[in-house]
């Protein structure tokens, strides 16, 4: 690991108490601009949530709107009780071939963005720790009256993400301030995402807020729209 990597890791609550949780619970709100814009207005609102920390499987519920689904890298399934039928797809990412930012989703295709967006997030910064990731910091870059030291990550192939590099941005304290990434399945628009509000569960660091804008040519922030707001209301870990 690169010595920032080492950092950012112990900040965050220590590999050592990562490996001791094999999953993650949480409840949380998602919205945001991009959902309007893509279709899929509150699909994500209310949501309950289980994910595994050692390979990347999601289960949501809707508690208002009472859907289930899952997402692996491999298919999405959704389950639509009021309409008494399950929708399902394989090779999920194929379906998104010509896709621009401005083309509209069906509610499979929110489901993998959200299956492969909030397991990385939850994992972050210790997912980059597994194996196949490389990282390389950056040069540190000023923002909000703080100085922060940037770590370049490089993705495997098996990990569905939104893009293969990616640059994490960490304070003087050693936790995640901020994330870009171009997002693939959305013709390559950019995410600057900003993690706050950090709550410590079960002795690991979790931003229980984030807040993603695009950026600009020189990697400045846009303020508006706000594309997507992250908000979990509780985290909890399982250990088995």
């Amino acid at each position: 690991m690169s010595t920032l990597l080492e950092d950012a890791v112990l900040a965050h609550g220590g590999i050592g108490n990562w490996k001791k949780h094999r999953a993650a619970s949480a409840s949380l709100d998602i919205g945001g601009a991009i959902w309007q814009l893509k279709g899929q207005p509150n699909m994500f609102r209310d949501i309950e949530l289980d994910a595994s920390l050692e390979q990347q499987h999601v289960s949501m519920t809707s508690q208002t709107a009472g859907w289930k689904g899952v997402f692996t890298p491999d298919r999405v399934s959704i389950e639509l009780p009021e309409q008494h039928r399950v929708e399902q797809r394989d090779a999920p990412r194929t379906s998104y071939a010509d896709h621009t930012q401005e083309t509209q989703w069906d509610q499979l295709h929110a489901l993998y963005f959200c299956g492969y967006a909030l397991w990385s997030y939850l994992s972050i910064p210790f997912l980059y720790t597994y194996p196949g990731f490389e990282t390389e910091e950056q040069s540190e870059w000023e923002e909000n009256g703080e100085v922060w030291r940037r770590l370049k990550v490089t993705f495997p192939d098996s990990i569905a993400s939104h893009s293969r590099e990616q640059i994490s941005y960490f304070g003087e304290d050693g936790l995640l301030r901020r994330h870009d990434y171009t997002v693939d399945v959305m013709g390559g628009a950019r995410g600057a995402n900003y993690a706050s509000n950090y709550r410590d569960v079960g002795g690991i660091m979790i931003p229980m807020s984030r807040r993603v804008f695009a950026y600009d040519d020189t990697g400045r922030k846009i303020d508006d729209p706000l594309l997507v707001s992250i908000d979990f209301h509780d985290v909890a870990w399982r250990d088995n």
